[in-house]
């Protein structure tokens, strides 16, 4: 079968291979028939040579963590042929530490965990895979079109599920609502803070192409300038950029006893001359509270199935700027101005 392949940590590795095995039974009972696969960032960085482990014993690793496909077989019976599904990227360490333990592996503390398409575990850009039951996420079947959003889609359900965990420290009535980035985790996250009725906000350095009008449909604001230029005093802000300077101005700009989520990842390197004394101040005498959210355990998978569920299938197949076929793979993993989701169609 075909399989989109790198060589880990070698960069201008990424290969089309038409021969790829068949899934290894031991990757699990039920057989998909893939249908697409997401690109993020995470792939870029793996298809660049900055990270990335094949599986034991094998040379390449198969990318691509962000999955959607039909079931095939499953003798097990917990889905049936024909069912519409997504894996769990993430897959518990065998030590276990405490958390994975507990099927909270997305709070793995070893770091022995594993990873499709990322870290020890082959990926789905493939034509066929294998999934465990207990890491199959059946999906709506009017999801066809846009279920590959649901792995991102569950990074976000564990964040709110985390800021609603905090928030819940005191008496807690969310009304506003900040997003920083409106690429797809920063839509997703604007979705589902949407859907818990808050008054949503969202802020992006784009001026043109659809982010904003995506925004606007959900009933949100765009807005547009630093995150100091938006005059609201929001109880949660939810940033998705990374960029520095736009974390650190989250931080100081949540209301009193609010709750300030990291979901982007900084590149290092950089040094900026900041009051971090003023941030300390404002953290400690406003009650405020900072945390850092990646991935997701089987139940935020489930969550996120229920929003997708919930969620306007235009609005959502907008948020897929650019569908790509497999014969044209590599251009699913470049880079091009006004994307928000590219989706490597393996059916075409």
């Amino acid at each position: 079968m075909r399989a989109v392949t790198v060589s880990p940590r070698v960069r201008d590795s990424l290969r089309l291979v038409e021969d790829w095995p068949e899934p290894a039974a031991e990757e699990g009972a039920i057989l998909v028939e893939a249908l697409a696969v997401g690109v993020c960032g995470t792939d870029l960085e793996i298809v660049e040579g900055q990270y990335g482990e094949a599986p034991p014993s094998q040379e390449r690793l198969v990318i691509g963590h962000e999955s959607l496909g039909r079931v095939l077989e499953d003798p097990t019976g917990t889905l049936h042929p024909g069912d519409l599904v997504a894996a769990v990227v993430r897959h518990p360490d065998p030590v276990p530490c405490p958390n994975c333990a507990v099927d909270e592996w997305d709070m793995c503390r070893n770091g022995r965990y594993t990873e499709h398409g990322i870290k020890g575990l082959p990926g789905f850009a493939r034509d066929r895979w294998r999934v465990q039951p207990r890491f199959a996420v059946p999906l709506d079947t009017t999801l066809a079109r846009v279920g590959v959003l649901l792995e991102p889609t569950s990074v976000v359900a564990k964040a709110w599920e985390h800021i609603e965990r905090v928030g819940h420290r005191a008496q807690w009535d969310p009304r506003i609502a900040l997003i920083t980035g409106a690429g797809p985790i920063g839509l997703l996250a604007a979705l589902l803070a949407t859907q818990r009725g808050l008054t949503v906000h969202v802020l992006d350095r784009n001026t043109t192409g659809p982010k904003p009008d995506l925004v606007r449909a959900l009933g949100a604001t765009y807005h547009t300038g630093s995150v100091n230029d938006v005059d609201v005093e929001p109880d949660v802000l939810v940033e998705c950029t990374g960029a520095p300077t736009v974390v650190l101005d989250a931080m100081c700009k949540v209301g009193p006893t609010g709750v300030v989520c990291l979901t982007g990842v900084s590149t290092g390197g950089r040094i900026i001359d900041f009051d971090a004394g003023a941030l300390n101040r404002t953290l400690v005498l406003e009650n405020n509270a900072v945390i850092g959210s990646v991935n997701a355990n089987r139940r935020h998978w489930g969550q996120a199935a229920d929003a997708l569920a919930r969620a306007d299938r235009s609005w959502l197949e907008s948020l897929i700027t650019r569908r790509v076929p497999m014969s044209d793979f590599a251009n699913a993993y470049a880079i091009s101005d006004g994307d928000i989701k590219v989706v490597l169609d393996l059916t075409a």
